[in-house]
């Protein structure tokens, strides 16, 4: 064989080994320290978020109501002063 090749073939043994070693140290996470999720794992966490989107726009209309609630009755008291 020639030098080319077995510096080919010791970098492919040395990147599989790294790898090896980079999945049983890191306990099946991604490279982003995220854990592997399964299909059913992916949709939950969709669902999830599609969730908390919601609950964002409902409390978004709850904070408007409260604080067009507590404008109206400043004005009303404004008005009840005027008089």
């Amino acid at each position: 064989m020639q030098s080319s090749h077995i510096m080919v073939i010791m970098i492919v043994l040395i990147v599989m080994i790294a790898s090896v070693f980079r999945a049983r140290y890191t306990g099946g996470r991604n490279r982003h320290g995220n854990a592997l999720a399964s299909p059913q794992e992916k949709a939950e966490q969709m669902r999830l978020r599609d969730e908390v989107t919601q609950l964002r726009d409902r409390l978004a209309v709850l904070e408007r109501i409260t604080v067009e609630k507590e404008n109206s009755l400043a004005r009303e008291i404004e008005q009840l002063r005027d008089r």
